[in-house]
């Protein structure tokens, strides 16, 4: 598997499945979900409300991901996964690292080959984001060694920021 960091906007980006940073409500928020929602169209937001209404009437739990349509993305899937809150005491990584896993077992469930991620939990959810870089690329890289099968060919980092862009780049360096 290939993983790199790159600078740009995550709705913007080819790939198969494009991971989105939700709330557990999964019904649109701020920063990169309220991005993706509104690149994606209101059809994303009825499926995540029909997955409220199904599967998750409680919502997404934290670490758990789920896919839906792109929509009006260049992407076909969006995964939805729901990062730790820093502010509200949750700060075990791995609480972090199974955001990236779930995802990518979800983008192997749909049969996605490439992937992009956000720096998941490094915004408004208080993380610092050399950390989430750091348990990012180690939990994408513990994944891909666990997994021999045909699946996910790229992983994508699609960073907002320079500092962002550097702490991946530091990470994947290590």
């Amino acid at each position: 598997m290939r993983i790199e960091a790159v600078a740009g906007d995550i709705t913007t980006e080819h790939v198969d499945a494009i991971v989105n940073a939700a709330n557990s409500s999964l019904l649109g928020g701020g920063g990169v979900d309220g991005a993706i929602h509104a690149a994606a169209g209101p059809r994303l937001l009825e499926a995540c409300r029909q997955l409220r209404r199904t599967q998750l009437p409680t919502g997404l739990p934290v670490g758990h991901a789920v896919a839906t349509p792109g929509f009006d993305l260049p992407a076909r899937w969006v995964i939805h996964t729901v990062g730790p809150n820093r502010h509200a005491g949750q700060t075990d990584p791995m609480r972090l690292a199974s955001c990236f896993t779930a995802s990518l077992d979800v983008a192997t469930s749909v049969g996605a080959r490439t992937v992009a991620f956000p720096a998941v939990s490094a915004g408004v959810y208080g993380w610092d984001v050399r950390e989430v870089a750091r348990v990012a690329v180690g939990a994408v890289r513990d994944w891909a060694a666990g997994h021999d099968e045909p699946g996910v060919d790229l992983v994508r980092f699609v960073l907002f920021s320079e500092a962002a862009l550097g702490a991946f780049a530091e990470a994947l360096e290590a």
